[in-house]
């Protein structure tokens, strides 16, 4: 299970929550989706890497309204495993969705997993 995972909540702006164990998850955040940053969904695979952003399920919304995108970097067997954005709701989205149920009202962001 080794991904990174940035994501924001109701309050709190966008933070990485799981760094994937890599030293500076950003390099490879910024590398992974570079070219789609702006796109609402994505799935890239390149190098072995798959970039992935879908809406929340639910359509959970900050406070100003918008929607909240959850975007990983999946390395491993796991990125074999997905081969596009509904692939990574039904197999990433549930390694993660009891956690930020819990976390996307706190006031704070909860501090970096690995």
């Amino acid at each position: 299970m080794t991904f990174i995972w940035s994501t924001r909540g109701r309050t709190w702006g966008f933070r990485f929550l799981r760094d994937g164990g890599s030293v500076n998850p950003f390099v490879e955040y910024a590398e992974a989706f570079s070219g789609v940053e702006q796109e609402r969904e994505v799935w890239r695979r390149s190098h072995g890497v798959v970039a992935l952003r879908f809406p929340t399920p639910g359509g959970l919304e900050d406070s100003a309204g918008r929607v909240i995108p959850q975007e990983f970097v999946v390395f491993g067997t796991l990125a074999l495993q997905i081969n596009s954005v509904q692939d990574g709701i039904d197999q990433v989205w549930p390694l993660v969705a009891m956690e930020f149920e819990e976390i996307w009202v706190q006031p704070e962001a909860p501090p970096l997993a690995k």
